[in-house]
């Protein structure tokens, strides 16, 4: 080495330490590159990108030569210091010592620091460049890898961890996703986004929660004049109607409105002819999650649905139309709804109806009252009572202020509820 001119040592020097700071940075901006984003990269035909996700996939050969060549160079960086050092100012104790802090000072400043700095900041676009030269190296010297990496193993397995290459690391659950989802930011538009995590929802929300309830269904009672039937079926906004006999629980068809038409041009309407025209009723447990829902309209081909309790009392009724909305929003031609007209007045105040769906209370007015339990607001005030209150008695629910306006007949009419103030 003495034979080395001393300018030479110095650009060798250099060259170890530039060295070292690739080998760095590339392990930096490989783990922390988005293997999302590299697929995606892939899948657009970069090369890079495909072998920066096979050296990703087995990781422990891919550290294996980062790590071999980096202390290779590090020791050499090293020892080309404490020569360079000896030559300039002898074999004392100190001048070793000096050495010892100019080589750490070097290669933490110039081979680790900065490095991966820059490849933590520029990961995925550093993956796929040095994914070339790594993947060189590895082939080149698989030999001494595998080697290595056959006692890295035996230690694993002796401490009894399991080697998965960093699979696990990489899946992301449900809750992750719609955390994605929500910084996404200027990514996803803000209506995309509102679906998308609607879309999480769907396991969590079962057709009780979107039914339309027993006592606002639109429906013919079979027992009733003639007269009565035909100026309801005149001015109904529904297609479909269920038909009962006597009590809603009685319900006996479902009734497509426009085969009326035709039988009303040839002849007056009698009821033996609407049962004729009845289809058989769909009835729903009450629990069925919408999304399972979904997939039983698609596969029965059914658009409308009867939902009943445990006990087969009817609860209220569901359509496709109730679920689509679910997701992505009221449609314009949907039937009129009471919350359409709910807003916030002058003084930070709204009238509501005891039967208003929460769900609904919560999307309108940008509330946070408790969907887990009732589903109405009659419900949730009775519960949080545990009592008939009288009108007048005001509650405060999940930081919301609500007076109840009007009881009668055992539940509660209105209530007005207060826009809750942000706390500081």
């Amino acid at each position: 080495m003495n034979s080395i001119p001393l300018s030479m040592q110095l650009a060798i020097l250099v060259t170890l330490l530039a060295l070292s700071g690739f080998f760095s940075m590339a392990e930096t901006a490989m783990m922390a590159a988005n293997r999302y984003r590299l697929r995606s990269a892939a899948n657009l035909g970069s090369r890079g990108a495909r072998l920066a996700l096979e050296l990703l996939g087995k990781t422990d050969k891919l550290l294996g030569i980062i790590l071999l060549c980096n202390n290779l160079v590090n020791a050499a960086a090293a020892t080309l210091v404490s020569v360079i050092t000896m030559q300039l100012f002898g074999s004392e104790e100190w001048v070793l010592g000096v050495s010892t802090l100019v080589v750490t000072f070097l290669i933490l400043v110039f081979s680790e620091i900065t490095p991966k700095v820059v490849g933590a900041n520029h990961a995925n676009r550093l993956a796929c460049i040095v994914s070339y030269p790594l993947s060189a190296l590895l082939k080149g010297l698989y030999f001494i890898v595998w080697f290595v990496n056959l006692f890295v193993a035996g230690l694993l397995r002796v401490l009894r961890l399991r080697n998965n290459n960093g699979q696990d690391a990489h899946s992301l659950s449900t809750e992750e996703l719609r955390t994605m989802v929500l910084e996404s930011g200027t990514f996803i538009p803000p209506k995309h986004r509102s679906i998308l995590l609607n879309l999480f929802e769907l396991e969590d929300i079962t057709v009780e929660d979107v039914m339309t309830p027993r006592n606002q269904i639109e429906a013919v009672n079979i027992a009733d004049p003639i007269t009565v039937i035909q100026g309801h079926l005149a001015t109904c906004y529904h297609t479909r109607l269920p038909v009962f006999d006597g009590e809603m629980n009685a319900v006996i068809g479902l009734l497509h409105v426009r085969r009326i038409l035709g039988q009303t041009l040839d002849r007056s309407l009698e009821a033996v002819d609407i049962r004729d025209m009845l289809t058989k009723p769909y009835f729903i447990p009450a629990s069925t999650p919408i999304y399972a829902q979904l997939h039983f309209f698609q596969e029965n081909r059914e658009r409308l649905g009867l939902v009943v309790d445990e006990y087969g009392e009817l609860l209220g009724l569901v359509t496709l139309e109730d679920i689509i909305e679910e997701l992505i929003g009221k449609f314009t031609t949907s039937a009129p709804d009471s919350t359409d007209k709910l807003c916030w007045d002058a003084n930070g105040s709204v009238i509501a109806d005891g039967s208003q769906h929460l769900r609904a209370l919560n999307r309108k007015l940008g509330l946070d009252l408790p969907v887990d339990g009732p589903k109405t607001l009659n419900g949730l005030v009775l519960e949080h009572l545990q009592d008939i209150p009288e009108s007048g008695v005001s509650v405060k629910i999940a930081g919301v202020p609500i007076e109840v306006v009007q009881a009668e007949d055992r539940r509660i009419k209105t209530v007005r509820i207060f826009r809750p103030t942000k706390e500081r």
